[in-house]
């Protein structure tokens, strides 16, 4: 079992942008989804290595995002212990596509290698995500 956990907010993978630039048609990331993207990646090769998992694998995703501090004290403590959860952004898929795209070549060979996920949003005092990925 491998845990890595990403220190700050998790941000979904963008929708690709086009350019027509030069005459061409063309497909691109656009910069805020690869930096992403790449701080994922360096916080993988730093805890886990570049070992890339061959075969069936489960994969946990526990983001958390930070409770905002104009919320009053009542509030905080409720989000804090569960009663309240994160509805805004990011989206919770959006965020699973880049980890998932992200780690290719690094933890598994291939984001189609993924046969599970366990996605899950809520408060906590700092933001970060925590992966768990398994060989089933």
């Amino acid at each position: 079992m491998i845990t890595i956990t990403i220190p700050g907010e998790m941000r979904g993978k963008g929708r690709p942008r086009f350019s027509t630039r030069g005459g061409f048609g063309r497909a691109y990331t656009d910069h805020k989804t690869a930096s992403a993207e790449t701080w994922v990646r360096a916080c993988a090769v730093e805890q886990a290595g570049m070992v890339p998992l061959a075969g069936p694998i489960s994969l946990s995703i526990a983001i958390a995002v930070e409770v905002p501090a104009s919320w009053p004290k009542k509030k905080r403590a409720d989000a804090l212990a569960g009663a309240v959860f994160p509805t805004s952004k990011p989206d919770l898929d959006n965020c699973a596509k880049l980890i998932a795209d992200a780690l290719n070549g690094i933890v598994w060979r291939d984001d189609k290698q993924i046969i599970r996920m366990d996605l899950r949003k809520h408060y906590a005092e700092r933001a970060q995500t925590v992966l768990t990925v398994a060989e089933v």
